[in-house]
């Protein structure tokens, strides 16, 4: 029962995190009108800040349930921005003493990703 109670609260939260990204894309988006991804740039470094606030609050002053966490973290988070996970992983493997290893996975996932994208747009037009 625990673990159904984990993914509801997460999928709950995760529909909640695409609707506010949605909503913060279509108000920058409404106020900044330009070609540069205002809004992306604005979710991802917003998502960053508080998935860090927030792991660190929990961790540091307050007792939170798993679920409630993970629906937070994983669910509403996850769904505003992956890139604050991908922030967070890195700076985890920084403070672990594994530079290499953060370096690898912060260059390698943007470098391998426009690759990605790249490919699949290919992949896509044909």
């Amino acid at each position: 029962m625990k673990v159904l109670m984990q993914y509801l609260s997460v999928a709950g939260a995760g529909a909640v995190g695409a609707v506010f990204r949605f909503f913060i894309a279509s108000i920058c988006g409404a106020i900044f009108r330009t070609t540069f991804p205002v809004g992306t740039f604005v979710i991802n470094i917003s998502g960053s800040l508080f998935l860090g606030w927030f792991l660190a609050f929990a961790r540091n002053r307050i007792v939170i349930p798993d679920t409630l966490r993970l629906g937070i973290a994983v669910g509403f988070v996850g769904a505003y921005t992956t890139f604050s996970t991908f922030m967070y992983e890195s700076n985890a493997l920084f403070e672990s003493g594994s530079s290499i290893k953060a370096m690898g996975n912060l260059i390698g996932s943007v470098v391998v990703g426009l690759i990605a994208v790249r490919f699949g747009i290919w992949l896509g037009e044909r």
